[in-house]
């Protein structure tokens, strides 16, 4: 299974007068020409899909992923708005209708995706509790026999100089990792949010984040591709483990 992972994109609405805005599209329209050529089986979004959370962002940001040929997965993250999110994404069937949280699940492929949403209003932090960590573990515990690719915004995690302290509760990264280590189907955890591509061991599994794909927001990418447009190529094997690479868009 081949699942292309995009993040951290950061659309403006088309109206916008800030110069990162048009950039930022193009960029992601090149990602999606390269995904496409790929034959890739899904597509994954770990949040912050949008700068500001605006209807006019959230717009434009479904307007450039209608050239998407495989289907997209998204989650929140700590920029997005979920009820705006909601309503441009209504036609899709996989976000909840209704409800505190955007967590979800897909059952139509070879790998068991598992999407959770840990985004807390007003807060660049991230969040899990109790009834987060609940619903996960249900999740979970109903497929022990499914390998299971878990994709969360928030990196559960400390990334030195990059991500310190990242959730609003400490212990609640803690509890996260516990309730994962419990279910050793879960092959992979892949988040956003921190900009930088950092991979490591977590939870009894393997942890990775992505950089920006917007060129202007991307943390010590080296310089021979900083101002190319990239995303993750993830190569999932039937127990859910993934073998990643980074995909440097040419012209």
């Amino acid at each position: 299974m081949l699942i292309a992972q995009i993040s951290d994109t950061h659309i403006l609405a088309r109206s916008s007068d800030q110069a990162a805005g048009a950039a930022r599209a193009e960029t992601l329209r090149q990602c999606i020409a390269d995904i496409n050529r790929q034959g890739v089986d899904v597509v994954l979004h770990t949040g912050d899909a949008v700068h500001h959370g605006a209807a006019e962002d959230y717009a434009y940001l479904r307007e450039i992923l209608a050239g998407l040929e495989a289907p997209l997965f998204l989650i929140p993250g700590n920029r997005d708005r979920r009820e705006a999110l909601r309503a441009a994404f209504s036609h899709v069937s996989y976000l909840p209708r209704n409800g505190g949280f955007l967590h979800y699940v897909i059952e139509d492929y070879p790998v068991r995706l598992v999407a959770m949403d840990s985004v807390a209003e007003g807060e660049r932090k991230g969040e899990f509790c109790a009834r987060r960590l609940a619903w996960l573990e249900e999740t979970l515990a109903r497929e022990p026999d499914r390998p299971t690719i878990l994709f969360i915004h928030h990196p559960p995690f400390d990334i030195a100089r990059h991500f310190v302290g990242g959730y609003r509760r400490p212990k609640d990264a803690e509890d996260l990792a516990a309730v994962v280590k419990r279910h050793p189907q879960v092959g992979q955890l892949l988040c956003g949010h921190v900009h930088f591509l950092h991979r490591e061991p977590w939870g009894g599994t393997a942890a990775t984040t992505m950089p920006s794909v917007a060129l202007d927001l991307r943390k010590e990418v080296d310089a021979a591709i900083e101002a190319a447009p990239l995303y993750l190529l993830h190569v999932a094997s039937s127990n859910g483990g993934l073998v990643s690479h980074t995909r440097i868009v040419t012209p």
